[in-house]
């Protein structure tokens, strides 16, 4: 009889596959398959960061570029009426340049999540949804991006005149309730769109290596998403 962790794994990556396909994943030990999905999350990760943290990473990208909140549409209508429409494009690029700064503070800490992944934790991620990792690293690593973060994107927003502006309507419309009391500042504002912009792009990674696993990097991944694709 087949290890229940191999046979979990065989039922949701294989669906219905054929025997001799299930054999070879059968053949492949506990530490193998989980070694395999660490080595394929960490990839996601890395590529997520690397695409984020670069010129234009958050800016070029309309997936995750970071925009005025809501609430505050009105306020930036009136500044460019005003002939503020330079200093407000100003302090969006800046809020993206921050997030750019800020994303490669978290290259070690998923790295660390990933290499600190149990068995259990391999079949939490293998038995849930298309962004099961990706909540995995939502909850592992939240807390601790935020604190390496925040610093970062304070030193560049902390340079605009009109970042000062900002957390005084801010600090209004969170006290109407027209705004999320996180958001109030301009650093926390930046902060939560900068980790949204991260995680929206490793779920993409993670959709990417379940519909097609044979391109995981790394010999383990190789190993196992090779028994899966055969």
């Amino acid at each position: 009889m087949s290890h229940p962790f191999r046979a979990l794994t065989t039922l949701l990556l294989c669906g219905l596959m054929p025997l001799a396909q299930a054999g070879l994943l059968d053949a492949l030990s506990d530490r193998d398959a989980a070694g395999g999905m660490r080595e394929a999350l960490s990839q996601g990760a890395e590529i997520a960061v690397k695409s984020l943290g670069r010129q234009d990473g958050f800016l070029g990208n309309p997936a995750v570029r970071i925009e005025l909140p809501g609430s505050l549409q009105k306020a930036e209508t009136a500044l460019r009426m005003m002939g503020q429409g330079e200093v407000v494009d100003e302090l969006k690029t800046n809020m993206n340049r921050a997030a750019e700064q800020a994303v490669p503070e978290a290259r070690a800490l998923l790295v660390s999540a990933v290499k600190q992944m149990s068995v259990q934790d391999v079949k939490q991620v293998l038995g849930g949804g298309e962004d099961a990792a990706t909540q995995y690293f939502r909850e592992k690593t939240t807390a601790q991006l935020t604190q390496r973060f925040l610093p970062v994107v304070s030193k560049v927003t902390g340079r605009l005149a009109l970042a000062q502006q900002y957390n005084a309507l801010a600090g209004k419309a969170a006290s109407f309730g027209l705004l999320r009391a996180e958001d109030a500042s301009v650093e926390q504002y930046v902060t939560r769109k900068a980790l949204d912009g991260l995680f929206l792009m490793i779920a993409e990674q993670e959709r990417e290596i379940r519909q097609n696993p044979a391109q995981a990097a790394g010999a383990l991944a190789k190993k196992v998403f090779s028994a899966l694709g055969r």
